[in-house]
């Protein structure tokens, strides 16, 4: 079974949106996370879809499931006080579904509407293979990590990635490792990789496409808006 967990908690502070949440912004009359809930609800290994929301916006993005036909959203549950928190209990209702049987997780962001077919595939196969996938892009820029003494490590960008997501896993691992989290007070770790990592767990990883950018900030939404125009080209004329 392949459950996506789509955590969709913030309020889009960088954004600078007064109206609603960045997932909620619309392109062409359709919210954000419409866009990434049809890149999941259209693939065919896909079984059910989770979504973790601020809890306030849950009738509206009801309705707009409604509104466009996203069929498999299973569960929709009130995100957290932390984004590790939503995970979390997008993750615990993930595994109420699978009610026992095996299962494996992409989680998600809300506001990664780029991503293909074909990475969720890939995710899919990698974690059958391996136990864990991480959805990266090649570094393009040096990173420079300043030491604990103050000093600068410069990695080679050649062996360097950056991770973006999805980010899946087994569903007993994951919920593993978050349950651990919690047993030890830790409501910090950024993302899930970083507490997969911590507790020990070796990460299988693919490369996904460039343009699956997070829509955090104005620049984002615009280069979100060039890509739909793009594709939406590319069906039309077949460019």
């Amino acid at each position: 079974m392949n459950i996506a967990v789509i955590f969709a908690g913030g309020s889009g502070l960088r954004m600078h949106t007064k109206s609603r949440p960045k997932q909620f912004l619309e392109l062409n009359g359709k919210p954000i996370i419409i866009y990434t809930l049809e890149l999941f609800d259209n693939h065919p290994l896909i079984d059910g879809i989770v979504v973790a929301c601020l809890e306030e916006w849950i009738p509206f993005l009801k309705k707009m499931l409604r509104k466009f036909e996203i069929t498999k959203v299973v569960d929709i549950v009130p995100g957290g006080a932390t984004g590790q928190d939503s995970i979390y209990n997008g993750l615990c209702a993930a595994e109420a579904y699978a009610g026992g049987r095996e299962a494996m997780v992409l989680i998600h962001d809300g506001v990664r509407p780029l991503i293909t077919e074909q990475t969720i595939t890939d995710n899919i196969n990698k974690v059958r293979a391996e136990g864990s996938c991480i959805t990266c892009i090649p570094a393009t820029e040096t990173f420079i990590v300043r030491q604990q003494d103050d000093t600068l490590e410069i990695p080679s960008r050649a062996d360097s990635l950056i991770a973006r997501a999805p980010q899946s896993f087994r569903l007993a691992d994951i919920m593993a490792v978050h349950r651990q989290a919690i047993a030890e007070g830790r409501h910090d770790f950024i993302d899930s990789c970083t507490m997969m990592s911590h507790y020990g767990h070796r990460l299988g990883t693919v490369i996904g496409p460039m343009e699956n950018i997070k829509i955090t900030t104005p620049t984002d939404y615009f280069l979100f808006r060039a890509m739909v125009k793009v594709h939406e080209d590319q069906q039309i004329f077949g460019l």
